[in-house]
């Protein structure tokens, strides 16, 4: 279950556009931030994606992937020229193709890697979903199959792609636009696949052209429903218009750290079975069982986007800090895998993430002011050396880093010295022991 998020420069403070996505994966699908650069490649050779080989083009950009450590693709991530890409698992009424084949994760990467606009990314996405399909198990745990929506945007524009099987449907991002676990195309699109309306006809999903709606006809409704996409879909759209035409960097931190429309003070992540929130968080039972793993925040303006990367699980209790992708990526540790390790970036932070969820309401309050307090001082810095040579950047890029890494170690002790104060559900309790047991985690 995941969310992705944009603002056009209409609708931004200072003209920009803003991307942000948060990527929810198992708790121990370990969240990886790598950055390929710009490759030459033989005429007629071929590239390896997640399971299959595919012809490769002749250049491929250099890009930014926020990806499942084990699959060759990403969730989010962006290349040289400004295009930025966020994809969804969507659940829909066309049989799901579970042998190997192309998954949205190598779709989102292969548009990243020959696009050079928001355009040109929806052409590569549609040519290669007519050529090869989508199929392929996408599940780390267990096994999990899906079609999927994408939100592509470059320095100007935007678009929404929403796909079931080879059939899809694109709309034209206008001002402000949300994404999560469901179709939200209905009856007006801008681009569709030849066929999307006849194939829902013949199936008998509607009647015909004008009882014609993408999100009803092609829906699955229970996976659809119980993922409560259309919930986390309000409550990110209504944060954008409700700040449309001041909407900032800060304020996207906000929305996916987003719990609840209702969160109070004593808001904890294992009461209940269901429901989910655009912070995502673990739970019991078969319905909650995705984490938000990482997440990403684009700010671009100009020729040199600012990417805000956290690296590490749950943005609740994680650091934004700032990259740019003509600076090498600061020092992340180990290549993490599905096992604790704690020279990795991602499990480092786990040691911090899973003792605040053991009693959430009281020890996100201990991490709270010192996590807003140094992400100002990032935020800051940034507007300073925007402009700065890429060596200058590269040493600030490393020194807040470095002071997030600091921090973290001070969070570590101070969480565990915590007494709790509330105990949590016993089955969720029981639930995280054995996601911790599984990772051979040290808790």
């Amino acid at each position: 279950m995941c969310d992705t998020i944009v603002a056009l420069g209409n609708s931004t403070a200072d003209g920009s556009v803003l991307f942000a996505k948060n990527s929810d994966r198992d708790p121990n699908e370990a969240h990886e931030v790598i950055l390929v650069d710009r490759q030459k490649h033989q005429q007629g050779s071929k590239v390896k994606c997640t399971y299959i080989e595919i012809p490769q083009v002749e250049e491929t950009y250099q890009v930014l992937l926020c990806k499942p450590f084990w699959i060759w693709g990403a969730e989010m991530g962006a290349n040289e020229f400004g295009v930025t890409i966020g994809n969804e698992a969507v659940f829909t009424r066309i049989p799901y193709g579970k042998e190997p084949g192309l998954i949205g994760m190598d779709f989102l990467r292969l548009a990243l890697e020959r696009a050079k606009t928001a355009d040109e990314a929806l052409d590569v996405i549609t040519n290669l979903l007519e050529i090869h399909g989508q199929s392929g198990n996408c599940g780390f745990s267990h096994p999990m199959f899906y079609h999927n929506s994408f939100l592509i945007c470059d320095k100007q524009d935007a678009w929404v792609l929403e796909t079931a099987g080879k059939e899809w449907a694109a709309e034209k991002v206008r001002n402000v636009r949300s994404i999560s676990n469901a179709i939200t195309i209905g009856k007006t699109w801008d681009r569709s696949s030849k066929n999307l309306v006849n194939f829902a006809i013949g199936k008998g999903w509607c009647k015909n052209k004008d009882d014609f709606d993408f999100a009803r006809c092609y829906s699955e409704p229970i996976y659809t429903t119980f993922s409560d996409a259309r919930n986390r879909q309000v409550c990110t759209t209504t944060a954008l218009l409700s700040s449309k035409g001041k909407i900032t960097v800060e304020m996207m931190f906000a929305m996916l750290r987003s719990h609840s429309a209702n969160r109070s003070d004593e808001w904890r992540p294992d009461v209940g079975i269901t429901g989910a929130d655009v912070c995502m968080h673990s739970g019991w039972g078969p319905i909650r069982l995705s984490q938000t793993a990482g997440s990403l925040v684009t700010h671009n303006m100009g020729n040199n986007p600012t990417h805000w990367i956290t690296g590490t699980a749950a943005p609740c209790t994680s650091i934004f800090k700032p990259i740019w992708m003509d600076c090498p990526l600061p020092e992340m540790g180990n290549s993490p895998t599905g096992e604790f390790d704690a020279s990795s970036l991602f499990w480092k932070h786990e040691l911090v993430h899973r003792q605040i969820l053991l009693d959430y309401p009281n020890r996100i309050k201990l991490i709270e002011n010192e996590q807003q307090k140094l992400e100002a001082e990032f935020l800051a810095g940034v507007i300073e050396f925007s402009g700065k040579s890429p060596l200058e950047r590269t040493e600030f890029e490393n020194m807040c880093f470095e002071k997030s890494d600091k921090l973290e170690s001070k969070w570590i002790e101070l969480v565990k010295s915590q007494k709790h104060v509330k105990r949590v559900n016993g089955l969720y309790g029981a639930a995280w022991r054995n996601t911790n047991k599984a990772a051979k985690m040290p808790v």
